[in-house]
């Protein structure tokens, strides 16, 4: 038997199938005068048989649970051997197809009789509305795009396992509402921090609230956003923090690692024995990230007895030893460690991962539902790549190597430490803990443009020294800013300029300017002018008392030396100095004594 099934989705979603199915006799003595199509979790409407002749073909439809099966009864022998028998069944379907957020999410079943089938392809055609394929799993045979949308083709051997997965447009957009509990339980005051949604070479955060705020914002190692805050003695506060992220298809243009981090994200920890004699014996086998995923993908079984609260975590070795007790955190680890032990710079990340069916896709970090996959730094993209070796395990193969689907929202990075800082979700107090991590399907907020905003602190400054005033540049969001130069102006022309990476929102940096003390105020400017992503501040110096000070700086080193050219030339002697200095005071004294009188 040979089939041709085709899936032509429309614009709105639904989903037209067509078998193109043909019977070839083996005997000559045998032919077919029925044949059955069974569907599982199909719900198959307008269902539609007919011979190569366009002829109707009669048939039932029976249904028993989630079985459909639509048995076809043809009123004509076709005899002989070899003889072929050729029609087509047609239905349509509105789940195949399913808009999430922004993207469009096709979902074709596996073939699940393979030996039944000589040849089965199958061709699945996509409008040109759903926008950019995002992901794609299996890797399709071919593809051809036309005026009206684009074709993938795929062979037996591709769908039988897995069926396909794809995504259509160029970004998902997730909202998200996380709570953190904190407490100084200290009778002095204590400075703490907690990790917000950072953004990562595949996402962009936008934080509309964050209360209350913090003092600042650090970035470790790792490219963790931590928000400081500093609490009185046994303060204890809610902090909230509200926002959207935009989830990227493909990476996109990003601050690369330093030299110091890839080296740090070799090294071996506590859950990461990568220079352990078993895992670097296994490592020289498989050498390249995607062996690595292949092996820990197949080798690893997931346990769903182990999905509780305060679940030990086994490690990279341990794993190895126990593959049939793995969660997506033992997953994680055997890669990273692996990846390290072959001089691949690997990290985990502890996060938020969207699935229906948790028994496909489960997710296994306990604290408000967390999940873990690993990502490995490939050094010719210049940007971390995030895969997910529980996912493909779980899902029977489904591809998440190549490309991960948009559903993985990166809450915090572990390369330099293997488990901190810790996830939204963890930040918890009482015995009674509530749900802190809520994230849904959202859209991008209208405002996404970060306007920054820069103050002089104040000005240092001693007599006939430079003056030093104190810059702060403050980020008050939605997002981050990047590659920004804050530029110092003298009187219009450019002095000198700084560099900041990244400042994430709620971010300060600070800078000092020098300007000048210079005789009669020639390199002192008038206005000093900051300016930074359109925002500027103008700064008045203190030129005009320069000049003053300048000219008495003169008057004085001129009324010296002319002392000294009158005393040189004996016009004027140090006697006659000192007589004329007594006579002076001698008026002076006399005048102060006389009002002393009168008084």
């Amino acid at each position: 038997m040979d089939a041709v099934v085709s899936y032509s989705v429309n614009d709105s979603g639904k989903t037209h199938v067509t078998h193109d199915i043909t019977l070839q006799n083996n005997f000559s003595t045998l032919y077919a005068t029925t044949y059955s199509l069974s569907l599982e979790n199909i719900d198959a409407q307008n269902v539609f048989a007919v011979d190569d002749k366009n002829a109707s073909i009669p048939f039932t439809t029976i249904k028993n649970g989630d079985k459909t099966e639509i048995k076809l009864t043809f009123s004509e022998a076709v005899v002989g051997k070899d003889a072929k028998r050729h029609f087509f069944i047609s239905y349509d379907n509105s789940s195949f197809a399913v808009r999430t957020g922004e993207i469009w999410e096709v979902s074709i079943p596996r073939l699940n009789d393979t030996s039944s089938f000589r040849n089965y392809t199958v061709n699945l055609n996509i409008p040109l509305s759903f926008g950019l394929e995002a992901y794609i799993s299996p890797k399709p045979i071919s593809s051809i795009e036309t005026t009206e949308g684009k074709n993938y083709q795929f062979e037996k051997s591709e769908v039988a396992q897995t069926g396909i997965t794809a995504g259509f447009g160029q970004f998902q957009v997730f909202s998200f509402n996380l709570s953190y509990h904190l407490e100084n339980p200290l009778a002095v005051s204590s400075q703490t921090q907690i990790a917000l949604p950072p953004d990562t070479a595949f996402q962009k955060v936008y934080f509309s609230k964050i209360e209350p705020k913090p003092t600042n914002v650090a970035i470790d190692a790792d490219g963790n956003w931590l928000a400081i805050y500093k609490l009185s003695p046994r303060q204890r506060i809610d902090v909230v923090a509200v926002g959207s992220v935009q989830i990227f298809a493909s990476y996109r243009k990003f601050p690369k690692p330093s030299m110091q981090v890839i080296s740090d994200n070799l090294k071996p920890t506590d859950f990461w024995q990568a220079s352990d004699p078993q895992i670097k014996q296994l490592a020289t086998t498989l050498k390249t990230p995607q062996s690595i995923y292949d092996y820990v993908s197949k080798s690893l079984k997931y346990d769903f007895t182990r999905v509780q609260p305060n679940v030990q975590r086994l490690g990279a070795l341990k794993a190895l030893e126990n593959p049939t007790q793995a969660i997506c955190m033992e997953f994680t680890d055997l890669f990273i460690a692996l990846a390290r032990a072959a001089g691949v710079p690997a990290r985990e990340v502890n996060g938020y991962a969207y699935t229906e069916n948790p028994e496909l896709q489960p997710l296994s970090l306990v604290a408000d539902v967390l999940h873990s996959w690993p990502e490995y730094y490939d050094s010719q993209k210049g940007a971390w790549i995030p895969v997910d070796p529980t996912w493909g395990s779980t899902t029977g193969g489904v591809d998440y190597f190549s490309k991960l689907d948009l559903r993985h929202f990166a809450f915090v990075m572990h390369g330099v430490h293997s488990t901190q800082p810790y996830p939204p979700g963890s930040y918890k107090l009482g015995s009674n803990p509530q749900k802190d991590v809520f994230v849904s399907f959202g859209k991008l907020p209208d405002d996404r443009t970060s306007i920054p905003k820069i103050t002089v602190a104040g000005e240092t400054s001693f007599p006939f020294s430079n003056s030093t005033y104190h810059v702060e540049i403050y980020n008050p969001g939605p997002g981050a800013l990047y590659a920004a130069y804050p530029t110092v102006y003298f009187d219009g022309k450019e002095h000198s300029r700084d560099f900041i990476e990244i400042l994430p929102p709620f971010a300060k940096y600070e800078m000092n300017i020098s300007v000048p003390f210079s005789l009669l105020g020639n390199n002192t400017p008038d206005v000093v002018k900051v300016a930074l992503e359109g925002t500027e501040i103008q700064i008045t110096t203190n030129k005009t008392q320069v000049i003053i000070g300048s000219l008495l700086i003169l008057l004085t080193a001129l009324g010296g030396i002319m002392m000294a050219i009158l005393v040189k030339m004996k016009r004027i002697t140090f006697k006659g100095l000192r007589k004329f200095g007594n006579s002076i005071y001698g008026k002076f004294s006399r005048k102060t004594h006389s009002n002393s009188n009168k008084a």
